[in-house]
Order: structure tokens, then sequence, then C-alpha cells
């Protein structure tokens, strides 16, 4: 939601009509790609959109905005917005959802990039991140998926002994190029208007999957073969590690402009087995992809004894969840890191007083320090009011003003 890496300055400019020409451009070649696959029923809605962006161009009444940073200077193309506009972009998505699975949308790069867009297309968003799945690498390794309706991934052939950890192959990112088209066409499509992120599991989050089979409260599968099994756990953590790296490169050569590693289940471990079992396999990947020029950001979720560990491992940004107080976790990952957090995803069902005054505290404990990128501290649950999304994102934008 906070502009990456804080400190930026509004330079806006009146009569920029060649770079509203190009971007409305770029917008024709992305929605031409995706009918292509999605069929003849987006046909009118493009046209909708074209003559949409085309009004703006002739009435040039908003302005071109450049967000500058620190280390970032990103061009926002000024767009008119409409209740139209936001139902169609509606309309768009949940035809998508009703013609294809999780995993058709990820592996089709004109319809993952066209569900990228949607979000920066309905809110004031600072960054756009890639749609894929945390599982994706673990399908060319081996390991076979999919999404059942009410349990979320389920794992046909999961990971229960050495043998099956010596069969997984350890593939370089290329099976998995779909991914790096997506982003190609995602960066044509938002035509400079906000960064675009990158991003993969990390091991323990990937392995926990491929040894539970699915998603698990307890991880005891999971825990029980790092333990009895130690030396094929860290072989198994190796090849997830070095297959990510690779994967992170190709997102990166596509032009990911930063990307986040997510160790999501991490926080299910203590400071002592995270420091043993995951910690080494983690600074793997920070140290292959550290000379890429792109920012590193680690996230996980329940992690508050963990942080000062993580950043041992890598990231040029740690991310936190509303578990730990912002500044407490500043000051155990250290200030010359960045930090991305920290608000409960649970309070944007809250009213929107409940919600300013939880906004309000995360930004007084980053006390205006350059580094902090404001973020749920975790994924948007389902069901999440857009109204009151939308609200949070114009409010932190208001608060955050320097």
């Amino acid at each position: 939601f906070r502009p990456l890496l804080s400190g930026f300055l509004l330079d806006a400019f009146r009569e920029m009509p060649d770079r509203l020409r190009s971007a409305i451009g770029a917008m024709d070649e992305f929605i031409d790609g995706a009918m292509a696959v999605i069929g003849e029923e987006y046909l009118r809605a493009k046209e909708e959109i074209i003559s949409h962006h085309q009004e703006a161009i002739r009435e040039l009444s908003t302005p071109v905005l450049q967000v500058r940073d620190d280390m970032l200077l990103v061009p926002v193309v000024g767009v008119i917005d409409s209740t139209r506009a936001r139902q169609m972009t509606d309309q768009l998505l949940q035809a998508i959802r009703a013609k294809h699975s999780i995993l058709e949308v990820c592996k089709t790069p004109e319809l993952a990039a066209q569900v990228t867009l949607q979000p920066i297309e309905r809110f004031s968003l600072d960054a756009a991140i890639i749609f894929a799945d945390l599982l994706l690498p673990l399908e060319p390794m081996g390991l076979r998926f999919d999404f059942e309706e009410g349990e979320g991934p389920v794992i046909h052939n999961p990971i229960r002994d050495r043998a099956a950890v010596e069969r997984l192959r350890v593939v370089d990112g290329g099976e998995l190029d779909y991914v790096a088209d997506a982003i190609r066409q995602a960066r044509r499509a938002l035509a400079g208007r906000v960064p675009l992120i990158g991003f993969a599991g990390a091991p323990f989050t990937l392995a926990s999957y491929a040894i539970e089979g699915g998603g698990s409260r307890h991880y005891i599968e999971t825990k029980q073969f790092m333990y009895r099994e130690p030396e094929a756990w860290h072989r198994l953590l190796d090849k997830l590690a070095r297959v990510v790296t690779g994967y992170l490169r190709h997102q990166i050569q596509a032009g990911a402009q930063a990307v986040q590693v997510f160790d999501s289940w991490v926080g299910c471990l203590s400071p002592d087995d995270y420091a043993e079992y995951v910690l080494p396999h983690v600074r793997v990947i920070f140290d292959g992809l550290k000379h890429e020029g792109v920012p590193l950001i680690h996230f996980g979720t329940g992690t508050a004894t963990l942080l000062r560990l993580m950043r041992e491992a890598g990231g040029d940004v740690i991310g936190v969840d509303w578990r730990v107080h912002l500044d407490e976790a500043w000051e155990m990952i250290g200030h010359d890191a960045a930090i991305q957090g920290n608000l409960d995803p649970v309070v944007l069902f809250a009213p929107l007083h409940e919600i300013e005054r939880r906004v309000e505290e995360i930004l007084k404990r980053a006390a205006g320090r350059p580094g902090h990128i404001f973020n749920l501290g975790h994924g948007i649950l389902p069901n999440t009011p857009v109204e009151t999304v939308a609200a949070t994102v114009d409010l932190v934008h208001k608060l955050s003003q320097r």
C-alpha cells in the first residue's frame, strides 16, 4: 500500500499526451493477447476500456505523476476512474474464474497477466505482484498436485522417505517460463505505472506442503521427517533452495523489479530448529540473488521469535505480521534493513474508525523512518469488503505523505 522504500515526492505535469498514448497502445496490445485465450465475450469490454482511455487522452484532465524515491523513480499514468470501469474489471475477473482453474490461469501468461493487473486497476496501490502460486516449482520437480474445492492444494505423491527426495529433479526455472512470460506481458501492460514484484515459496514452506500433502495445522509429518531423517531433510531443502534461486532469477530477467520469498509456515518452528534446519538453505537463495540488482524481500508469518535469524538468512526487506509491534520488529532486524507490514488482514472487516486507528498506530511506530513498506501481515482474506480496502489504501497515502 505504501510506496516502496519511503521518502517519496510527487511532481505533477498537466500535458503529457505521448505518455498517455503509449500507455493506451500497451493496454490495447495486452488485451488483444488476452482475447485469443479468453474468447469473444471480452470484445465488448475491450472496446469500452479503450474508449475510456481515449477519453482520458482527449481531455488530459488527470495529471501524470512521478513517484520519486531514494531508490526508485516510478512513472504513474493518471487515468479517469469511474464506476463503470470498476464494474468492467469485476466482470473480466469473474469470467476468468468461471472458465479457468487456478492452475490454468497460472500457466496461461495472458490470463495471469490480466489477473495481475486487476488490483492496480481497482485500487491506488504502489506495486503489483505477479499472479502465480507458491507450489508451481514442485510440478517440474516431479510432484503432482491440483486444487480441490474446499481443500486447497492437494499433492498426490507426497514425500515421505529419502528415496522420494532423491527422485526430485533440480530444475533451473526454465520449466516455468510461463511465469516469466506473464511477467513480461504484465510489465508491458503496466507501462511503468507501478513496479512489478515476483515471488516464490521458501524451502521450508514448500517442503511442508510436499511432505504433508497439503496444508497442515501442526506439521507433524514435516517435523517427524526433519527430526528422523536429517540428512534427507537437508538434501530436500538444498534441492528446493537451488530451484527457487533459479526460478526467481528467471523472474528478474523477465522484468520483475523486486522479488519476495514467502515462508508462510515457518513460524511453527522454534529458533533453534530454524537455525539448524532452515537458515542455511534460505541463505543460499539470498546469496545467489544479491547481485541481481533488485530489492529482495524475505517474508514469514508467526515469526516474532525468528526475525533476527531471518535477517541473518538474508533479504533487503523483512516482512512481519501483526503479532509483533512494528517498531520492536525493526529493532530486532536492525534499521539498516527495510521492513514490510504489518496490518492484521482481519482488521479490514472492522469499521472505518477502527481501521484508521490501527493504520495510524502502525505509521506512528514506523516514525517516518525511510524503509517502511506498509502492507498486510499476510494475504488478503476472502470476502474482505472492497470498500474498506480502498479506504485503507487512501488512508495510508494520506497519512504517509511528506
